[in-house]
């Protein structure tokens, strides 16, 4: 009884500390939580999730054990650690980011998550007495680059650790709870679909804004507001007659049509009463030149007197910012637009004007941003209304439409909870837009949460070194990734049992086994299989002299293309010999500079002559693009036409063929009447047969598939001599201290001192070839650097890399990402001392300077990889020299606002 009534006092005590009165599913997320049950929160951004979390931290205060908040990003990690610092006192709370330590001891720590797995990997003392942790944002578990730590922290936690995990409204969260239930434990799902402040939806066409739905309607469907539509009609049918014989662009959208310019938009949205606003623009330059456009134009959006106060926040973030780099950063533009109210929000922005616009905005001083849509991800930065320009964004491979679960996720920013009585959201009307397509994004409340979990190098080594092979392997079967793959698993044994029955109809209508008409239906059936197999073998047979072809072929060679957009004379600037899938560096008599695969001859490709090049060959330069080229069509040599494949048929001559088509003719069946008609009833049963084979396929593939990929990592591993006899070697536990995407490839050039006797900024060109990814296609032909040191270490690393690769496609492995060469020489001129302008345009893509932004996103990136060389290296040459390395790139914009 007296255990009831303190667990009761403790939600008082903490009720009574907040502003404001706790809401429904706030209240029944800590009762369950001073039950000593886990908890799952999916509530909609802005709801007031983290009340669950801090209530945790109270719990833990108050019973005087520990409690780890985790969030995702350091800026959020920042964020609540001065939340919870004002709340609690600077002695009960602690910061521990990549970078930053701070009162590490501390009974209430806040950290990323990387951080508490990486914890969990070590067995820290710091775990002792931890009581319970909070995972914001847990939602970020479907992220496919970092989603699997989320999941290694759900798993490796000790039972005993009371688990709050908040995420955003998600269409599974009962399977989500589920199987938090099977691996935590008791677990409380508590969902709140309630926005906090109800959101409206409108299409701005042209100047006139309009509901998006007919909110008078009785129905109980989901209808577009009739004024609308009709509006729509009457412009487009203006537009048509104004603009006859006006050219259409792709989706037959007319080329001429010109939207609202961004000025009068916010304008217009200002007379509404509806700023601050965010526009979301899905591309960096897109946003810079929406910016450009307000800045060109009067508008003003700034109040009386607000000047001194912008100043002041801008000198607070950027103060220390070097004087000379100043212009180079677009300061003084970037400064007149916010003495504006305007402003641009993109990861290529530099890391202090990023958070000066955050700081901005969020105190109103602010009141227009044009975003990408990574502001919609954990960025406490609402506004009163969102807008969209467009409604396609391009995904890293192809441009395409918003899902609902997208749309939800940016719409969300709309209304500001305590400020707002109602969120806007505002879809710019263009011709291609569809009022009915754009209600159905806006009315359905799909987006569900999928599992990126796969187990890496990292993961594995770490795991066996913990439990051992055999208890890793059933861990990984309880991830949420097998979980939800073995309930795919359900609906398709239901679909094989209804295909089953099905069958059982049709060879009851076939005339069953002793009809006859199976065997026929069978013959036809094989002779199909044949005719497919003998046309994959033909295939494979052209393919395997294609890549025999490419992987013969010499620097300096040169081929001819025979199709698609490069086709014409190219030049070998870089072999490449790797069995199955060889990738040629070429430069094309046009001046393209790229890698070409099989897929570009469909001919074996064949030497017409060779060219003498220089010793180096760097593309990235138009110049040396071009004299190449120039050099290249000046040889004298010519494409051959295009190359005809006049090669009989293999089926043809295939003797099982034949014999299949003489039984099939010979047969009783073949001289029935009701021949075609009973044919199209087999080939139905036929079709329900391979589905049903294809079925059975994938649930033997679905069903312990991440066990069976840990195997194959395993197998790798032991070859190199990273765990022997079930036990991790020496090297195997330097792996487990690398966390890096090519976490292998890493430990690899360490073992073998690939990059001893390097310089520090010698070392910081050579390693971030492991963490640089260029924007644009292809990379430096390689292997190139500023200094011969810099070089015979690439080439090197590289080698390491190709024999990484060939090995991982023999264990049927997904490939480490090969090294880009594409930031050596900046970041190389950077730790050397060398200026921020000198040091942009080495790192560009293409010729063009890379941003401030991503210049100090990488250069951190850099940072991190080096410290953890610095770490786990044996040499303690190499081990010093990252360090030094650490020291020579942590300067300038890169060591400002480092959250």
């Amino acid at each position: 009884m007296t255990d009831h009534r303190s667990r009761t006092s403790e939600l008082a005590s903490f009720s009574a500390e907040l502003k404001f009165t706790l809401d429904p599913f706030q209240r029944d997320a800590c009762r369950a939580l001073e039950d000593g049950h886990g908890v799952l929160v999916c509530a909609p951004t802005g709801a007031g999730k983290t009340v669950v979390g801090e209530f945790a931290v109270h719990l833990a205060l108050a019973s005087g054990g520990k409690c780890f908040y985790t969030t995702p990003i350091k800026a959020l990690s920042n964020q609540k650690f001065a939340d919870l610092t004002e709340r609690y006192g600077r002695d009960s709370v602690g910061l521990l980011t990549g970078d930053q330590s701070i009162n590490p001891d501390a009974p209430v720590v806040v950290m990323t998550t990387e951080v508490l797995r990486n914890m969990l990997y070590a067995s820290s003392e710091a775990l002792r007495g931890l009581s319970y942790v909070v995972m914001d944002e847990v939602h970020y578990l479907a992220d496919r680059f970092r989603g699997a730590v989320w999941e290694e922290v759900i798993l490796h936690l000790p039972s005993d650790v009371r688990l709050v995990s908040l995420s955003a409204t998600v269409s599974n969260a009962e399977e989500f709870g589920a199987w938090m239930e099977t691996v935590r434990g008791d677990t409380t799902v508590v969902v709140d679909e309630t926005r906090p402040v109800p959101l409206w939806q409108h299409v701005m066409v042209g100047k006139r804004m309009f509901d998006l739905f007919d909110t008078k309607s009785s129905d109980q469907k989901v209808l577009v507001d009739e004024d609308l539509v009709r509006y729509i009609r009457h412009r487009e049918s203006a537009d048509r007659m104004n603009n006859w014989g006006v050219p259409r662009g792709r989706g037959g959208m007319r080329r001429d049509f010109r939207p609202l310019p961004r000025p009068e938009v916010l304008a217009r949205l200002d007379e509404e009463g509806l700023l601050p606003a965010i526009t979301f623009i899905f591309s960096r330059a897109g946003c810079d030149g929406a910016l450009a456009q307000c800045l060109r134009s009067r508008l003003d959006l700034s109040r009386e007197g607000e000047t001194a106060e912008i100043d002041a926040i801008i000198e607070k973030h950027t103060g220390d910012l070097p004087k000379s780099d100043l212009e180079v950063l677009g300061y003084w533009e970037w400064r007149e637009a916010l003495h504006r109210g305007l402003a641009a929000h993109h990861a290529g922005m530099l890391p202090a004007f990023r958070h000066t616009v955050e700081d901005l905005f969020v105190r109103g001083l602010v009141r227009a941003v044009f975003a990408t849509e990574t502001l919609a991800l954990g960025i406490n930065m609402p506004a009163r209304t969102v807008v969209l320009e467009r409604l396609v964004k391009f995904n890293g491979e192809t441009h395409a439409e918003l899902t609902p679960g997208e749309y939800t996720q940016l719409t969300g920013r709309a209304g500001r909870r305590g400020i707002d009585i109602e969120g806007h959201a505002v879809v710019l009307w263009q011709p291609e837009v569809d009022t009915s397509a754009v209600a159905g994004l806006a009315s359905t409340r799909t987006y569900p949460l999928r599992s990126s979990f796969r187990p890496g190098y990292n993961m594995s080594i770490n795991l066996i070194d913990r439990m051992g092979a055999a208890e890793s392997r059933a861990l990984l079967e309880r991830s949420f990734a097998q979980f939800q793959a073995d309930r795919s698993v359900v609906g398709l044994v239901r679909g094989i049992e209804r295909n089953e029955g099905a069958l059982r109809k049709l060879r009851g209508q076939l005339g069953g086994p002793e009809g006859g008409f199976l065997e026929y239906i069978s013959l036809r059936e094989r002779i199909k299989h044949r005719e497919r197999q003998l046309a994959q073998q033909s295939r494979t047979d052209r393919r395997g002299a294609a890549v025999s072809a490419l992987t013969a072929l010499r620097r300096g060679d040169v081929v001819a293309i025979p199709s698609g957009r490069r086709a014409g004379l190219a030049v070998i600037l870089e072999p490449d010999t790797t069995p199955n899938d060889p990738r040629p560096l070429v430069l094309t008599a046009d001046k393209w500079a790229g890698r070409v695969s099989v897929a570009d001859f469909p001919v074996p490709a064949e030497p017409l002559g060779h060219m003498r090049l220089p010793r180096r060959v760097d593309h990235r330069t138009a110049r040396a693009r071009s004299d190449l080229a120039s050099a290249l069509r000046s040889t004298g040599i010519s494409a051959p036409g295009r190359p005809r494949r006049g090669k009989r048929s293999e089926a043809a001559d295939d003797r099982e063929l034949a014999t299949l088509r003489r039984s099939l003719r010979a047969h009783p069946a073949h001289t029935r009447p009701d021949r075609e008609q009973m044919s199209r009833i087999g080939e139905r049963y036929n079709r329900l047969l391979r589905e049903t084979e294809s079925m059975r396929q994938k649930v033997a593939a679905t069903t312990n598939s991440l066990a069976r990929t840990f195997d194959r990592i395993v197998g790798l591993l032991e070859e190199r001599g990273f765990v022997h006899d079930g036990e991790v070697t020496a090297d195997g536990r330097r792996l487990a201290r690398i966390y890096a995407e090519s976490d292998l490839l890493v430990a690899e050039c360490l073992r073998h001192g690939l990059w001893r006797g390097l310089g520090p900024a010698e070392l910081a060109g050579v390693v971030s070839t492991l963490v640089y990814e260029s924007r644009q296609e292809g990379g430096i032909l390689g292997p190139t650097g500023p200094t011969a040191p810099i070089r015979r270490a690439v080439a090197s690393t590289i080698g390491v890399w190709s024999e990484l690769r060939s090995d991982e496609a023999r264990h049927k492995l997904p490939p480490t990402r090969e090294p880009d060469l594409g930031f050596v020489t900046g970041v190389y001129k950077w730790a050397r001392g060398d200026g921020l302008a000198e040091s942009l345009l080495a790192s560009g893509d293409q010729g063009a300077p890379l941003s401030a932004g991503d210049f100090v996103r990488w250069c951190r990136q850099v940072i991190d990889l080096l410290d953890q060389i610095h770490g786990t290296a044996d040499d303690p040459e190499i081990a010093g020299t990252a360090a030094k390395a650490v020291r020579a790139i942590r300067r300038g914009v890169v060591a400002v606002d480092a959250a």
